[in-house]
């Protein structure tokens, strides 16, 4: 019996790990298909059907994204730009959840209200105020404008992670730091930002892929200025008014997305981590 129930369980892991290996292959097929795509000639991509390999890998498509469409220009506008907006968005988000998840203050609980209906506000609705307050201010058709407009919206669920996490952290913390005659800022900076490293790593990862795919503000803010494209916004060179040049367009997507899986596998422990840890709390 006790062979016949090991037998049982070989059979079922078995199965199971078949199960998730086919369900990764058609997640992952897309991607795949993308990169065998970016390798491949106009006339073979159509003609090759679900056939990855390429008959003769056409390295040139790359050659042609890069110089060609410019989007050496626009990799060094995107990493600009996500730079800026990450390093905005964990300084603002993480202050402004330590306040809300450390202090008692009245009028609190509204404040968790009004952040919590703007999640369901579309970020659309609000592009023309938008606008019209960066031109204003100078800020539009600029990398700054970017940055400071992705930076300032949709940032509630980090917020909200970070007061979580941090409302969980116990309190004698910020009691002993506060006896040796620390104040706000080195208690923030000191202990509690070293201590919420997992829920920084979560912010980064979640706002960098916002930032780095982002379609419509950079759209709107550099209109004007194509020198200020980002790589989202510069797949539009490969679209013609007769025809699209999709091996082109294969190969530059497959440039745009190598950061994003580089920095999400130095960082996925992390991203857990911070996901779990602010649940828990």
């Amino acid at each position: 019996m006790i062979r016949l129930g090991t037998t049982r369980i070989r059979i079922s892991t078995i199965v199971t790990v078949a199960l998730l290996a086919l369900l990764c292959l058609v997640w992952v097929y897309p991607f795949l298909w993308m990169v065998s795509a970016s390798l491949k000639t106009q006339a073979e991509i159509f003609s090759s059907g679900l056939n990855l390999i390429p008959r003769e890998l056409q390295w040139e498509n790359y050659w042609r994204a890069w110089v060609d469409a410019k989007f050496s220009r626009y990799m060094i506008n995107t990493v600009a730009i996500t730079l800026g907006t990450v390093s905005l968005t964990v300084a603002s988000t993480s202050l402004a959840g330590y306040v809300l998840g450390r202090y008692e203050f009245i009028g609190r609980r509204v404040i968790f209200g009004v952040l919590a209906a703007t999640i369901f506000i579309p970020a659309g609705y609000t592009i023309i105020p938008t606008v019209r307050l960066a031109n204003a201010l100078g800020l539009l058709n600029s990398l700054w404008g970017v940055i400071l407009v992705l930076s300032g919206t949709g940032n509630v669920i980090f917020i909200l992670l970070f007061s979580a996490y941090f409302g969980g952290l116990p309190k004698e913390l910020e009691e002993a730091a506060v006896l040796d005659g620390a104040g706000f800022w080195m208690v923030f900076v000191r202990i509690m930002l070293p201590l919420g490293g997992p829920v920084i790593a979560t912010v980064t990862i979640l706002k960098f892929l916002d930032a780095w795919n982002n379609f419509f503000v950079p759209l709107v803010f550099t209109f004007s200025r194509p020198d200020l494209r980002t790589l989202s916004v510069g797949m539009f060179a490969f679209v013609g008014q007769n025809e699209t040049d999709w091996s082109g367009m294969a190969a530059a997507a497959t440039l745009s997305l190598i950061p994003v899986v580089m920095v999400f596998f130095l960082m996925q422990r992390r991203f857990v981590e911070g996901i779990a840890g602010a649940v828990k709390q």
